[in-house]
């Protein structure tokens, strides 16, 4: 039976991970994205970085509730919070200015192969790290990171739109998958961004309530 001080430097391992995780799966997407001209790919590696972001902060959150789980969100946290909503918002910005080119200019990427690879790598990452992550959380009672292990479903989604893009694109050469691809990317960066606003606002939103709830 593992105890308390155990569960949670594993907690904070798994976070640690997921930062190192994010900042090589982002410089792979956004350098072969370039490369490729593919948008999904590269939007891909820069929402990477902005979860290496969100990492940071979530190392920090698992700190302070290992001291106090009771405890509020310290200042740097809220910072963190509210910097990875901007910056989830300029992605979704930068993505949409990126389709209307690609629109205008009926622009085709080179190659969606290492879009297929990425996207499955991630796929079953973060489908790990969400299942360690939440047994984690039960087993400590903490709804935080049970909330942390429920977000990183949309880390699972954005993975398998980049892998549908891609996959439509390599098979049929439909031009405008990528853009298609991208067009979803926006849609889960606009409600990552809305979330890390609602938790820097210290409200009770989380990515699915009902896995907190059963603690209760």
């Amino acid at each position: 039976m593992e105890n308390t001080a155990t569960l949670y430097k594993k907690a904070y391992h798994l976070s640690l991970f997921t930062i190192i995780y994010n900042i090589a799966e982002g410089l792979a997407s956004m350098i072969l994205g370039f490369k490729d001209e593919t948008l999904t790919l590269f939007g891909f590696g820069v929402d990477s970085f902005i979860e290496v972001m969100s990492g940071i902060g979530i190392a920090v959150m698992i700190l302070r509730i290992q001291k106090n789980p009771e405890s509020s969100k310290n200042e740097f946290e809220i910072k963190a919070l509210k910097v990875t909503g901007t910056a989830f918002y300029l992605l979704s910005i930068g993505l949409f200015v990126g389709i209307l080119i690609n629109i205008i200019n009926h622009h085709k990427p080179e190659t969606t192969l290492w879009g297929i690879i990425i996207s499955i790598i991630s796929i079953l990452v973060m489908a790990w790290l969400m299942t360690a992550k939440k047994v984690a959380g039960r087993k400590l009672h903490s709804e935080p990171i049970i909330s942390d292990s429920n977000c990183t479903k949309v880390c699972v989604y954005m993975s398998i739109v980049l892998l549908a893009s891609s996959l439509i694109y390599e098979l049929t050469g439909f031009a405008y998958s990528d853009v298609i691809g991208a067009a979803g990317l926006i849609y889960f960066s606009i409600s990552e961004g809305k979330e890390a606003f609602e938790k820097a606002k210290g409200k009770n939103y989380y990515c699915d309530s009902s896995e907190t709830r059963e603690l209760k």
